[in-house]
């Protein structure tokens, strides 16, 4: 069995932490982060609101990500050799793609491949507390959380929940461990009802 599941949601929730101990914990698994598919910083447009425009669909190589998607999808094994993951030998027809990223739901081609869809949600405070507190490759200017990136965020989301996209949501506010276990027993029992 083949299962991708997404770990979606707004900046700094904590998509990557999750991800990282789902990825130590589930067998045969593997990840893609969205974020080894930004443009080239030449590539990303200045908007209207003067901001170059970083948290928008268009920032990103989707037809990329899509195709590296698609390489574990018709060989998870082969594919995740080529990662360093091992099959084990006790679950060797199980395997797990955890594709990890802000806008994940908002890519049509990509939404009918989710076994399970993730969305981790902070309030604006600490959203903007925890990004005021990270390094970026390009770092943020002046303004552009409250120009640009929450913006962005609310957009994509409302686009989400428009569409009817379902996620399961959850409470970025959470411990870490309390985010974990709650996943992880969600994945476990998608994996013994689909076997």
């Amino acid at each position: 069995m083949k299962h991708i599941v997404g770990i979606g949601g707004m900046t700094n929730s904590g998509k990557t932490t999750l991800t990282t101990s789902l990825l130590r914990s589930l067998p045969n698994c593997c990840v893609i982060h969205q974020d080894d598919f930004f443009k080239p910083q030449d590539q990303i447009a200045v908007g209207e609101d003067g901001f170059k425009q970083w948290d928008v669909l268009e920032s990103l190589d989707m037809r990329a990500m899509l195709s590296t998607v698609q390489a574990w999808v018709s060989s998870p094994q082969k594919f995740a050799r080529a990662h360093g993951v091992s099959v084990q030998p006790d679950a060797p027809d199980t395997h797990i793609l955890l594709l990890e990223g802000f806008l994940l739901y908002s890519y049509k081609p990509l939404l009918d491949l989710y076994s399970r869809r993730y969305f981790l949600t902070v309030p604006y405070e600490e959203c903007k507390r925890r990004r005021s507190t990270r390094s970026y490759e390009v770092p943020d200017p002046p303004g552009l959380f409250d120009g640009h990136v929450w913006p962005m965020y609310q957009k994509y989301k409302r686009e989400m929940e428009a569409n009817g996209v379902e996620v399961v949501y959850l409470d970025g506010m959470k411990s870490r461990e309390e985010l974990f276990q709650q996943v992880l027993e969600d994945i476990q029992n998608l994996l013994l009802n689909r076997s």
